[in-house]
């Protein structure tokens, strides 16, 4: 394997492992806020043991993803030199810009939400909450933005063979960046509300915590249908339309279309073999992908073959890692609808079938995210910045594969580490439960 693949490999194992705990932090920081404020200005006893509880939770997934961050920024310049010479005066704004304005913000008031020790916060104590929260979702959109320049690399110009940022707001106002980052957050929110949701399905299938267990899944499922239903439309649509008007290679391979068609059917399922060319035993809804691309039914939807095979992403991978995502998202809604109909039955916490589907649903969501990322920056390939500079040739020359190879392994070991004491304290804290003495 040649140090590019590898290089390629190593960043996909830290990158996809950081992003475990941003989805997290993000999405359960809306949760730290509302019970937090209701705490400090209703009295609302119930409300300040969950505040307590799931901030001590947000703050392993902070810590967490901090200590995973870190080397990523360093690969930038050991392992993608190149990227980084050509591009950092673009990249690195946005960047820097998460550091001071939102990173900061969002650690310096967590720091003031896990020094509170009184039974109510104070008003300040709420504010903080929100302020956390805000920095989680700023931190989020940076990110996000620099990744969208990447896709779709606006608001620049060419010096011989760097770029030079001319627009800053170009950058951070693109269509590709909001859309994708709306997308992204609520993502985030559907498994902050799935978590919530299972958390509570657990307390209450134990038979303890039977206040705050009710309150968990009753918020997480209505959160869990309304930012399901908003991941599919307006966000997902919104970002499928960039992909489809800026990367119609991607969207060919997203749905594996390898002919250009009018009336080109959505595939629900299939196999695709690249070496006929063709989805092997697909089941296709007829004219739908024409009409969800261009909002016309007989509307041309051009496949693979209309593109030289060297511009081409890995098909599967790109294929089946949407497919992943957009079925596991239908999941997701069709279980928290099923919930909001026994909520609104009054039959849903004496339900212990539907309370077990919200509890081991958990981990999902964050599979489902994972798969999302994977189209977004698979399905970009043979680009790491959509038109302009090829991944082979962003690598860093001086290092080699053997070098690659052992950082990976490396990594790999101090993150199954770090893994399993994530799991062990976050399983912890549920054991342990909102109320100190674990009421039933």
């Amino acid at each position: 394997m040649d140090a590019a693949a590898v290089d390629r490999l190593q960043f996909a194992f830290t990158v996809m492992f950081h992003y475990l705990f941003p989805i997290g932090t993000m999405g359960l920081a809306p949760f730290v806020a509302v019970y937090t404020w209701k705490s400090a200005f209703s009295g609302d006893s119930g409300a300040a043991q969950a505040a307590r509880f799931w901030t001590r939770i947000f703050a392993i997934n902070f810590a967490a993803g901090v200590v995973t961050g870190i080397p990523m920024e360093f690969q930038f310049g050991t392992n993608w030199a190149e990227f980084s010479r050509r591009t950092g005066a673009v990249v690195g704004q946005p960047l820097a810009m998460e550091g001071v304005f939102a990173f900061f913000l969002e650690s310096v008031f967590l720091g003031v939400l896990l020094y509170n020790r009184r039974d109510r916060p104070s008003p300040l104590v709420a504010w903080s909450a929100v302020l956390v929260c805000l920095g989680s979702w700023l931190s989020g959109f940076f990110i996000v933005a620099t990744n969208a320049w990447m896709q779709h690399p606006v608001g620049y110009v060419m010096e011989g063979d760097h770029a030079r940022l001319v627009s800053i707001g170009a950058l951070l106002f693109s269509t590709w960046a909001w859309w994708q980052f709306a997308h992204v957050l609520t993502g985030a929110l559907l498994a902050g509300c799935m978590i919530v949701a299972g958390c509570g399905a657990y307390y209450l299938l134990s038979g303890r915590e039977r206040e705050l267990g009710r309150r968990f899944v009753r918020a997480g499922s209505i959160g869990a249908l309304v930012f399901a239903t908003i991941a599919a439309f307006p966000t997902g649509d919104g970002n499928a339309k960039d992909v489809t008007q800026y990367q119609p290679i991607k969207l060919a391979a997203m749905e594996g279309l390898f002919r250009s068609s009018p009336h080109a059917p959505l595939a629900i399922i299939g196999m695709p073999d690249t070496v006929q060319g063709i989805l092997v035993d697909p089941i296709y809804v007829p004219s739908l992908l024409s009409f969800l691309a261009y909002g016309n039914f007989s509307a041309s939807v051009e496949g693979l073959s209309a593109y030289p095979a060297s511009q081409w992403p890995p098909i599967e991978l790109t294929y089946y890692a949407y497919h992943v995502m957009v079925g596991l998202g239908t999941i997701f809604g069709f279980v928290a609808a099923l919930a909001c109909i026994a909520l609104a039955l009054r039959k849903l916490y004496e339900a212990r079938w539907l309370l077990w589907a919200l509890m081991l649903l958990m981990p999902f969501p964050y599979i489902a995210n994972e798969a999302g990322w994977m189209v977004s920056e698979v399905g970009r390939q043979p680009w790491i910045v959509y038109g302009v500079l090829r991944t082979a040739q962003a690598t860093s020359p001086t290092v080699n594969s053997g070098e690659a190879t052992f950082t990976l392994i490396g990594f790999a070991g101090m993150y199954f580490l770090l893994g399993v004491l994530f799991i062990l304290l976050v399983l912890r804290e549920i054991g342990r439960g909102p109320s100190p003495e674990g009421a039933p």
